[in-house]
């Protein structure tokens, strides 16, 4: 049995069940081997009769006793059998399972587990499963038993069987991709024996054993494909491109502000690195508002002094406009020449900025993804800064640097704050910093958590603060739920359909004596800028937006921002969002507004309501809802993973970190053939 052959070679399986299989991610056996319990459940003590009690989950050893009862009740067939281990008699109950009478010899014994319930009737099992005694290998009784994913009609144990067929059939091919002294130095098990103890383990320590290896294999793949995506770690600068002019006194004369303490430390971080003779590759964290652009500015100003260009690359066209205007309010007293590229530009006025980059013209560029294109080339590309890197995909960034003849100094700045193990897996390659102070004369945002019964009052609040001169955002996410994903996805089309019907409804109602704007990401590019132009402006009072608004838009002016359906946020999106508010000295607020009542979203709100630190949120935001969740989808997070808990394992990861940049991956061909199978889907990810 190879692990490529289909999984139709395997007993019980015909067409239906294959389709079932199918429905799972199964379609071979290296699939079904892979795919990993959920959970588990210890029946490896078998209890006696007389020594159960109410409500307890047990497992008995036991034979049947007498003839089974069978009889109909209105449109029920109920079938009850009684059944002893010699200590007591307990009854167990099937509806419309008359086939159960004929299931159980009398003279043979089964394991039967489920729920003890005692009543008027003696003592029953509920919700039970069983499995005849005494065959080749017991998997649903006597052992530490898996449970897994399942769909349709696909049960437990139906399933079981099947995986222990392939383990069979086929552990010998499981290849050993590790190289020995990896193993060796993280005291791992081979993978054979993972598998095995991962689906049925003989013990608890076979079981943490084999945990060990499946957790470290699935983050070390993950960093090792990271590194192989992103390139080398560190790249020693040639001699005659060192920066020698590091002189940021005028720089820091012209800015409007003294640094703050955090941008100092920063500053001076990543002044060492570029002295140090390698390429700076720095992650710059800080919350929103926390001045990173500041750090951007200072980093640029010593490229162009050293005699290279600067590239900044933003997610969106509003981004790239607000740091175009801001980097040109500094740099043009210093004659320093910015320039702004972005696909709504005419293309002629493309042409002449891409041909004063070529030239060397142009000391500073601002833009999107235009600057990625083929034709877009540098005189002498000096530095690459990225905001909100994840955003954009592995190659992506890749693919800026490379414009460079020799590898460019890098700085990638997010405001969005990564707890420090997720951090690790999507820049392992580079160092981290941070900035958690917020400037001077910032005031912490007070947040409220409200019913969708506070409607009206949110809205007399919000028509008092624009009284005030002030302004208001509004975030309308989708409402409905898709039914073919389950609610985890929704069309953009629909989307769209709800923030304009909301914002009618607001517009020719409760605020119908303000101007009221509407944004989503279906607009064109000149549209949004232009209602973007017109709440900076205070033309508009209110905007009601998608979550486009998370990045992008500086509207000191803005003091109350209202999230509709806060629940299908996670903490951190909610707390980017919380950040288009409170960016000026001035009061403001954040009302999350819910029906929600489980248990995670009363947690979320919790937590927005008592921090603003968005550090604190990211952290508490991974341990709700894992790294694939961790941006708010999961397509702009990691290939899911089947075991591994960035909460959790964060020593496992640390040390997959660490052999994953020490170990040259492309003398072991058994792991690069691994890495290379995972290195594609690496590198369409958005980080």
């Amino acid at each position: 049995m190879l692990l490529t052959d289909n999984i139709s070679i395997l007993k019980n399986i015909g067409q239906a069940r294959a389709e079932q299989l199918g429905r799972l991610g199964i379609e071979t056996i290296g699939d079904l081997l892979e795919f990993f319990p959920r959970d588990y459940l210890d029946r490896s003590q078998i209890e006696k009769i007389a020594g159960l009690h109410h409500g307890q989950m047990a497992t008995v050893l036991v034979s049947r006793k007498g003839e089974a009862q069978t009889r109909n009740a209105g449109a029920k067939t109920i079938t009850r059998i009684h059944f002893s281990d010699g200590t007591g008699r307990i009854a167990i109950t099937w509806f419309n399972q008359p086939y159960m009478a004929t299931n159980f010899k009398i003279d043979e014994k089964y394991y039967i587990s489920g729920r003890v319930v005692w009543d008027a009737h003696g003592i029953s099992l509920e919700n039970v499963e069983w499995e005849k005694a005494g065959g080749k290998e017991n998997l649903s009784a006597g052992r530490i038993v898996p449970v897994y994913r399942l769909t349709g009609s696909l049960s437990q144990k139906i399933l079981r069987p099947l995986i222990k067929q392939a383990i069979d059939g086929a552990i010998e091919q499981i290849e050993e991709f590790l190289p020995p002294q990896i193993m060796t130095k993280q005291g791992l098990c081979s993978r054979a024996f993972a598998v095995c103890n991962i689906h049925f383990p003989n013990s608890a320590k076979d079981y943490f054993d084999a945990r060990k290896r499946l957790v470290f294999d699935e983050l070390f793949l993950m960093q090792a494909a990271l590194v192989m995506a992103k390139g080398q770690l560190r790249y020693e600068m040639p001699q005659e491109r060192m920066w020698n002019n590091m002189d940021i006194t005028p720089l820091l004369a012209a800015l409007p502000f003294d640094l703050t303490h955090d941008q100092g430390k920063v500053v001076g971080e990543i002044l060492s690195d570029i002295d140090s003779g390698y390429a700076l590759n720095r992650l710059l964290q800080g919350d929103v508002g926390s001045g990173k652009t500041a750090v951007a500015m200072i980093i640029c100003y010593l490229a162009v002094k050293n005699g290279t260009q600067a590239a900044v690359m933003a997610p969106t066209e509003t981004l790239a406009v607000q740091h175009f205007h801001a980097f040109v309010s500094i740099f043009e007293p210093f004659g320093t020449r910015c320039a702004l590229l972005s696909g709504s530009l005419k293309a002629s006025d493309k042409k002449m900025i891409k041909a004063g980059l070529e030239a060397g013209e142009i000391d500073i560029i601002i833009g999107t993804h235009a600057l990625l294109q083929e034709n877009v080339n540098f005189y002498n590309l000096g530095l690459v800064i990225t905001d909100e890197q994840h955003r954009f995909g592995v190659r992506q960034r890749a693919t800026l640097t490379e414009k460079g003849d020799v590898v460019p100094h890098t700085l990638v700045m997010t405001a969005t704050p990564i707890p420090r193990s997720l951090a690790m897996v999507l820049y392992g390659d580079m160092d981290i910093s941070a900035i958690r102070q917020l400037p001077p004369g910032r005031q912490i945002i007070d947040t409220y958590s409200v019913a969708k019964s506070y409607h009206q009052r949110i809205f007399a609040f919000i028509a008092k603060e624009i009284e005030k001169g002030h302004q208001a955002y509004v975030i309308c996410p989708l409402i409905q739920k898709s039914e073919d994903d389950e609610g985890e996805a929704t069309s953009k089309k629909a989307e769209i359909s709800q923030v304009l019907a909301f914002a009618q409804e607001l517009k020719n109602g409760v605020f119908v004596a303000y101007n009221v704007g509407i944004l989503h990401g279906k607009m064109k590019p000149a549209e949004k800028n232009a209602v973007m132009e017109a709440f900076a402006k205070n033309d508009i009072q209110i905007l009601v937006s998608t979550t486009v608004v998370e990045v992008g838009i500086n509207v000191p002016n803005a003091t109350v921002i209202m999230i509709e359906n806060a629940e299908r946020f996670g903490l951190s999106q909610l707390h980017q969002l919380r950040g288009r508010v409170g960016r000026s000295s001035i009061k403001s607020y954040c009302i999350l507004v819910t029906d929600a009542k489980n248990e995670v979203t009363q947690k979320r709100m919790q937590a927005m309501t008592k921090t603003n630190d968005g550090f604190v949120l990211s952290e508490l935001d991974l341990e709700l809802r894992g790294p694939g969740e961790f941006f708010g989808t999961a397509q702009h997070g990691l290939p899911r993973m089947q075991l591994a808990n960035l909460y959790k394992d964060t020593e496992i990861l640390a040390a997959a970190n660490l052999a994953a940049k020490t170990l040259q991956i492309d003398e072991h061909a058994p792991l690069q053939r691994k890495v290379e199978q995972l290195l594609g889907k690496i590198e369409q990810i958005s980080l």
